[in-house]
């Protein structure tokens, strides 16, 4: 029996998008090794959002050759769309796929041996369909990642990502349905909503109306799944109709991760973020007085073309005001073939360092914070894990971590938990 390894670089869609040409593999005979083990092909699914992740591509190519001389490399994914001929080029790598057809990626590997090389790699903005890649199960077996929307059109003036998933295209409503049900006949109690843009859901769907609420609400309705969760979504979607629905409907999680990037209006409008600082804040406003215990998490990016120590403030003052949850803090790193790149001003390294420890120093305030409000209640966990002698591991439905001490495994089960002390990023809880 052949085996396959993967190696995921990037966000959730790429995870997804592993786990679905695993299971093609698996469909055909291939047994799955694990990322560093011995394999007779290799599957790199590449992030190209920064140059360190094109480098970090690079590196495992090299790597996983040497592991086996004769093994076929295979690099697909965002690096691989955005730069074919640059993978092509690197002696190891015999097969590049982009962000489409990856259905087809066993057949063009049973092609190929070690001694040749093939690109696939297409024009990815003349693709209009979503391509239809499924999984019936994931790594896990409490949470699902599922992917129902591919493309970008906002062309955020630091972001190359438009450029390697082309336009907005979204998946019939139908087969997310069917995967969803799937997914929970297979024992998995949460979904987790993924794309490249997830808010502009349904926009390419001709002569319908449909939109990301209606994928909830169907979602919502299924036996067995017990939560609904989004990944990172835009601030315009919620829109005072969207935030009644998701506040009445039992399974949608208290937890959104609202991309912000910036607390300056100056910043936002260089990096082309189609919203304000008012705007944003009166969605956290709107969100807080609809759902209890709501938690708000978001991106930031510090060191942005042209940000000065005013603007930065601004920014840290603002984050300062609104107290997220949690925020995921990113140095700039320019990236060729955007505009941003080539923006004058470019902020000095420990310039940027400083700004994202002050940022982080602040994320640990604002954490300490919500979870000094989640003392003494009580919350349904969903454990995905053990992380020592009798601990375990889960997220509430707003997307805290909580550790409890169990002599039973609580594995994959969502159990009653109080909760009694707060840590750096986790909370500590009894089970009730």
């Amino acid at each position: 029996m052949k085996k396959v390894a993967f190696y995921t670089l990037g966000c959730k869609v790429n995870q997804y998008e592993t786990e679905a040409m695993l299971e093609l593999f698996e469909k055909e005979g291939y047994e799955k090794a694990e990322t560093e083990d011995y394999a007779d092909v290799y599957v790199i699914n590449t992030c190209t959002v920064t140059h360190m992740s094109d480098r970090k591509s690079r590196q495992y190519i090299r790597r996983m050759k040497k592991k086996n001389p004769d093994a076929i490399i295979a690099v697909v994914g965002c690096y691989s769309q955005v730069s074919p001929e640059e993978i092509l080029s690197i002696d190891e790598v015999n097969l590049v796929m982009g962000t489409n057809d990856r259905k087809k990626i066993v057949e063009e590997v049973k092609k190929i041996d070690s001694s040749r090389k093939v690109s696939t790699v297409d024009d990815i903005m003349k693709v209009k369909a979503f391509e239809e890649i499924e999984i019936n199960k994931t790594n896990g077996k409490t949470r699902a990642f599922m992917k129902i929307q591919d493309g970008c059109d906002r062309y955020c003036s630091y972001c190359i990502i438009p450029y390697a998933r082309g336009r907005v295209r979204s998946r019939d409503l139908e087969s997310i349905v069917k995967e969803v049900e799937n997914l929970a006949s297979n024992g998995y109690k949460e979904v987790v909503l993924t794309g490249i843009h997830v808010a502009s859901y349904g926009k390419d769907i001709k002569d319908s109306d449909i939109k990301l609420l209606d994928v909830i609400k169907q979602i919502n309705d299924i036996e067995g799944i017990e939560r609904i969760r989004l990944s990172s979504v835009e601030p315009i979607l919620f829109t005072d109709e969207f935030v009644e629905a998701v506040s009445t409907m039992d399974k949608v999680c208290p937890h959104y991760h609202l991309s912000l990037q910036s607390g300056c209006d100056e910043t936002l409008k260089r990096m082309k973020r189609r919203y304000t600082t008012e705007e944003y804040k009166a969605i956290v406003d709107r969100l807080r007085a609809a759902i209890p215990n709501v938690s708000i998490t978001t991106d930031v990016i510090v060191g942005f073309p042209g940000e000065t120590n005013e603007e930065f403030d601004k920014t840290y003052e603002f984050l300062k005001d609104i107290e997220l949850t949690h925020m995921h803090v990113f140095k700039y790193s320019p990236r060729k073939g955007t505009p941003a790149a080539t923006m004058e001003n470019q902020v000095d390294p420990s310039t940027k360092h400083d700004r994202s420890e002050k940022l982080l120093q602040l994320n640990e305030e604002n954490f300490n914070k919500f979870g000094q409000k989640m003392l003494g209640k009580e919350f349904n966990v969903l454990f995905e894990q053990k992380v020592g002698d009798n601990k375990y591991e889960g997220l509430t439905e707003n997307y805290v971590k909580v550790i409890v001490e169990s002599d039973n495994d609580i594995s994959e089960q969502i159990l009653k938990v109080k909760i009694k002390d707060v840590k750096n990023e986790f909370l500590e809880g009894i089970l009730v």
